[in-house]
């Protein structure tokens, strides 16, 4: 016999599927559904972690659970001359950014080559479909070569980007390390998706033609809506490109 949790698990996914339970609908509460199944809450909240680490449905603080809208996918394409430039680009996707001023510690210092305390601009940047949160970025530059306007939060990433570029000396090695892992409790809350969801982490180091780090930031995307591609051009015996 099938676990309480994926019986109940089986339901809920039926009716969603089946548009009983539609999209952007409030599930019942949490008490509601424990008495509903006839199960613990511990086994219920179960159940619905199972459907949360699906993407079929989201928590919201507060609020609680809701059917999630289907979430784009997107391509994160290695090697790109900004960490953002596929979301830049998509009229589906929204940003905000928020900047701060903050010395390097631990691993920033050593992701930078700095040292400890080192001037540093971090911009945390949130990209959204619709209301729900899409994926999650910090990029952290020196302090020297980001915009001289203070700590802010906007919503123009196209302006911020363009003059992240214009600063930035030209790039001679970028510096990508990926990896699958499930998300931290922040980055969990951040994104509104289960603490089973993996997510694919992007680590992208960029530094100049004097071997100077001129960026370093951290990619968090949902393996629910997001892919990574990287390509490799290898050289003919002639030099040419294969």
């Amino acid at each position: 016999m099938a676990p309480r949790r994926d019986v109940i698990a089986d339901d809920l996914r039926t009716q969603i599927s089946t548009g009983r339970i539609k999209t952007g609908e409030r599930l019942p509460s949490e008490a509601q559904l424990a008495s509903h199944y006839a199960v613990s809450t511990p086994t219920l909240r179960s159940a619905l972690a199972v459907l949360q680490g699906e993407g079929l449905v989201e928590k919201i603080h507060g609020k609680g659970n809701f059917v999630r809208h289907p979430l784009r996918r997107i391509t994160y394409v290695g090697g790109g001359r900004t960490p953002l430039s596929q979301t830049a680009t998509d009229p589906a996707l929204r940003m905000t950014i928020r900047t701060a001023h903050i010395p390097a510690r631990g691993h920033l210092a050593a992701l930078l080559r700095v040292s400890k305390s080192s001037p540093l601009t971090e911009f945390l940047c949130l990209s959204h479909e619709g209301n729900s949160p899409h994926s999650l970025a910090r990029i952290y530059v020196p302090r020297d070569l980001a915009p001289a306007d203070g700590p802010s939060e906007s919503p123009c990433r196209e302006a911020i980007l363009v003059r992240l570029t214009e600063l930035r000396p030209p790039l001679a090695e970028v510096r990508e390390q990926v990896s699958a892992r499930c998300p931290t409790p922040e980055e969990a809350a951040t994104l509104r998706i289960s603490s089973a969801l993996p997510v694919l982490a992007i680590t992208r180091v960029a530094a100049d033609t004097t071997g100077r780090v001129v960026e370093a930031a951290l990619l968090v995307l949902p393996g629910d809506r997001a892919d990574a591609l990287f390509t490799h051009h290898t050289m003919t015996e002639e030099g040419e490109p294969e």
